[in-house]
């Protein structure tokens, strides 16, 4: 398994970097232009090498 971020990856964390607080995956989607599906891909993706984190329920933040 690779920890490179691919395109899609690299813009959901931008949003998620410039936002002051959590995002749900379609709010994600809509910020990015990003199908939801392939958003909560990513995010999943994200989640499980580190960086991003669900603080609650369905909402994504960046991980400190």
């Amino acid at each position: 398994m690779t920890n490179a971020l691919d395109t899609n990856e690299e813009m959901i964390l931008k949003v998620l970097e410039d936002s002051e607080e959590p995002l749900r995956p379609g709010d994600v989607a809509e910020a990015t232009g990003i199908d939801n599906k392939l958003v909560s891909k990513s995010l999943a993706s994200l989640k499980k090498k580190g960086l991003v984190c669900s603080p609650k329920r369905c909402y994504y933040d960046i991980t400190n």
